[in-house]
C-alpha cells in the first residue's frame, strides 16, 4: 500500500478552463470548502482568484512562483486571465475534498434543493465539457447575486450561503470525520510517535526510510475550476 502524501495533503495539477463567461472574463466555477484550507502554486500563465468572505470583495494576483492559499468559507473563483494558467493545487485533508467538501455558489433555489442541486452539479458522462460549462455559468449566476449583496454592505448574504451550504452537506459529516481520522489526523499522531521513539533513541523508522512515486492519472479530469490531474495514493 502507497504511504499517504505528506500530511495527508491532496495535489492536483489545474489547467484553469479559459472558456470565457457571462462578464467576459475566462475561468472556473465559484466555490467554497467547508473544513478544507487550498493552496495554489501558479506554474504557468497569469490570472488571478477573486473571492468572497465576510470582509468583501478581493482579488490576488496570480503568476508564475505565485504561492497564495486561503481557509474554509472562502468563495473562490479562478480567472485565467492569458488562457495558460497552469496552477498545482495543495488541498488540506486529503480525502475530504474528494468526499464533497466544496460547495458551488448556486442560486438559493438550486442551492436549497438538495435533489436539484446533485442534479447541477453532476457530471454527464456523455457531455462532460457541456454539463461542465452549464454548472460553471450557474455558479456564475449565484456568486454575480452574493457580491453584490457584499459590496452593497450585506455580510448576510454569506451568512446564508454558508447556512444553506451546511443544511446540504450535513449527512456527510460523520464519513468526512471518519476520513479526518484516518488521514490527517492519523499522521499528525504518527509524528507525535516518531518524536517519542527519537527522544527514547529509537531509531526504527528511519530504518524503514522508502520513496515513493505516483504517476498522473490516465486521462485528465474536468473539475470545478478547470481540468484536473488528481493524485490520489
Amino acid at each position: 500500500m502507497v504511504s499517504p502524501l505528506p500530511g495527508a495533503v491532496g495535489i492536483s495539477g489545474l489547467r484553469v478552463y479559459d472558456w470565457p463567461t457571462a462578464d467576459g472574463l475566462c475561468g472556473g466555477s465559484p466555490h467554497a470548502h467547508l473544513t478544507c484550507a487550498e493552496a495554489y502554486v501558479v506554474v504557468a500563465g497569469e490570472g488571478s482568484v477573486q473571492t468572497l468572505t465576510c470582509d468583501g470583495f478581493a482579488e490576488t494576483p496570480l503568476a508564475p512562483g505565485t504561492v497564495a492559499w486561503f481557509t474554509p468559507g472562502t468563495v473562490h473563483r479562478l480567472v485565467n486571465g492569458d488562457g495558460g494558467l497552469h496552477i498545482v493545487v495543495v488541498m488540506q485533508n486529503s480525502g475530504l475534498p474528494e468526499a464533497g467538501d466544496a460547495v458551488f455558489t448556486f442560486p438559493p433555489e438550486t442551492l436549497n434543493d438538495p435533489a436539484a442541486y446533485e442534479r447541477a452539479a453532476a457530471l454527464d458522462p456523455a457531455a462532460r465539457e457541456d454539463t461542465a460549462r452549464r454548472r460553471r455559468d450557474l455558479a456564475l449566476e449565484g456568486y454575480a447575486v452574493l457580491r453584490e449583496r457584499l459590496d452593497d454592505g450585506d455580510p448576510a448574504a454569506l451568512h446564508d450561503f454558508y447556512r444553506s451550504a451546511v443544511r446540504l452537506k450535513a449527512h456527510l459529516f460523520g464519513e468526512w470525520e471518519k476520513r479526518w481520522r484516518a488521514g490527517a489526523f492519523a499522521e499528525a499522531l504518527q509524528t507525535g510517535a516518531y518524536l517519542s521513539r527519537l527522544g527514547a533513541g529509537d531509531i526504527g523508522h528511519l530504518t524503514e526510510a522508502a520513496v515513493h512515486r505516483l504517476d498522473p492519472p490516465p486521462e485528465r479530469a474536468f473539475g470545478m475550476c478547470g481540468r484536473l490531474d488528481t493524485y490520489v495514493p
